[in-house]
């Protein structure tokens, strides 16, 4: 382990580590058969594993289970990979692949349901850390932005080569900026001039773009921007709202999913979904619910949770998360039940 990882490693502190642990695990301790021996051991997926922090926790507290990681970053792979080493023979896989994937690694393993789901959203603290990833607004280096490097577009891509209408939608739409059609107006004019490469030339002409009244108040005014191009770059968006559903859907009975987000978009869509799933479907105006409209979750958590205040002193960057979590209480309607019992009769 070099200087560099090492101090990525030091500085790296789990967001609601403990709320998180407590809460994913009662879907993870193991029932003891009559012989005494453990009737199953109990899989944890970490869907994004970052520097396996969550999933060191949850290894250490759970003596059976066994571990699957994923995450789209090698270089995060490489590192948690050399943190796990100890818990090397409870680790199943750790899998190079973007968070919607987990039903084919599933597959690919061979593992029909796991027991517990983590996904911690957002960009990860190395990420920010490395000035040459080109998140942060706050280093001058190339303007990357991608949490995968093996992927082609970066965020330099975005900047010089989308039409001004499609900036302004990214800038609206995933940064919430006001003043998505000045900036991209004014990015479009200084591309002219020379390809904009660098995060520091990009957020000076941001904070020009902005109203000086503006710029004021509420932090750096390159942060929406930043934002909005990161989304892009990864697709994160898209990719969530394939990733939490496929998830619920590979969450045995009794499993749980623990969810944080670090922006209101990612957050919505998570309490849709979650919201919708732990609903009764029964059709309004019948006497009594139908036993296959009955929910298929629970939620754990009453709206978001928040860290404490605590936790946000000594990691300032816990401070926009947002917790939600969900047990799966019942199978999907026809589960189990083979396809041509349930085709439908006419």
């Amino acid at each position: 382990m070099d200087a560099g990882e090492r101090a990525a490693m030091a500085g790296h502190v789990p967001v609601m580590l403990g709320r998180v642990v407590e809460l994913l695990g009662p879907a993870v301790q193991v029932t003891a058969e009559a012989a005494g021996k453990p009737a199953r051991a109990p899989v944890y997926l970490d869907a994004t594993l970052g520097l396996g922090g969550h999933a060191e926790a949850m290894l250490r507290a759970h003596p059976e289970v066994r571990l699957i990681g994923i995450d789209r970053d090698t270089t995060a792979l490489e590192r948690s990979a050399r943190r796990l080493a100890p818990f090397a023979d409870r680790i199943i896989a750790l899998e190079h692949a973007v968070y919607d994937a987990v039903p084919d690694v599933l597959d690919g393993l061979g593992i029909p349901a796991v027991d517990a789901v983590l996904f911690d959203l957002g960009v990860s603290s190395p990420q920010l850390d490395e000035a040459e990833r080109g998140f942060a607004y706050s280093y001058d280096a190339p303007l990357d932005m991608r949490m995968d490097r093996t992927q082609s577009l970066t965020a330099a891509d975005v900047v010089n080569g989308y039409p001004a209408a499609e900036l302004a939608r990214i800038l609206r739409e995933y940064g919430e900026e006001r003043f998505a059609q000045r900036i991209a107006a004014a990015i479009v004019r200084e591309r002219e001039r020379a390809p904009l490469e660098s995060t520091k030339r990009l957020a000076d002409l941001v904070r020009a773009a902005i109203p000086a009244a503006t710029r004021r108040t509420g932090g750096n005014p390159a942060k929406r921007t930043f934002q909005a191009l990161r989304i892009e770059v990864n697709g994160e968006l898209d990719t969530w709202r394939r990733a939490l559903p496929a998830a619920l859907d590979a969450l045995r009975v009794g499993g749980r999913i623990v969810v944080l987000s670090y922006h209101s978009l990612e957050d919505r869509l998570t309490k849709r979904v979650l919201a919708e799933q732990s609903a009764d479907t029964t059709p309004h105006g019948l006497p009594v619910p139908l036993p296959e409209h009955r929910p298929r979750f629970r939620l754990l958590t009453r709206g978001a949770e928040l860290p404490s205040d605590e936790e946000t002193t000594s990691n300032p960057r816990a401070a926009s998360v947002r917790l939600r979590a969900a047990e799966r209480v019942r199978e999907a309607p026809g589960a189990g039940v083979p396809p041509e019992s349930r085709r439908e009769t006419t």
